[in-house]
């Protein structure tokens, strides 16, 4: 029970730095291009890779799980991807990493269409 504390504790303030950057690179560099999703997620697949390394099992439910996770989830996907990488698995992390990107894009775009269609 304890660990789900964190790990909601950390999510909640992830998903405000979250926030907190993106809006204020939206503030300071326009909306044209999403730049404040694109610094999160690099920033968090960065701290990520720091906290793989080193933390240790007490603070990873809390900084990776809650804390990145809730920042990007693509710094999940990072280390995932890394991590295939590092056994010697190349082929299975390229897929990993085609099959991550084009089926979430194409399964949010595939929800849009889903929900524009209930609204007529």
């Amino acid at each position: 029970m304890i660990t789900l504390f964190q790990v909601a504790l950390g999510g909640a303030i992830g998903a405000m730095l979250r926030f907190g950057v993106v809006s204020g690179v939206a503030r300071f560099a326009g909306q044209g291009f999403p730049l404040g999703t694109l610094s999160v997620n690099v920033i968090g697949s960065l701290l990520m890779g720091v906290a793989a390394v080193a933390l240790g099992p007490r603070l990873s439910p809390f900084v990776m799980t809650g804390i990145l996770g809730g920042f990007t989830t693509f710094s999940a996907f990072s280390l995932d991807a890394m991590r295939l990488m590092d056994d010697g698995r190349m082929g299975a992390a390229l897929l990993y990493m085609l099959l991550s990107v084009s089926l979430s894009v194409g399964a949010l775009w595939i929800g849009m269409l889903f929900a524009k269609a209930l609204n007529g």
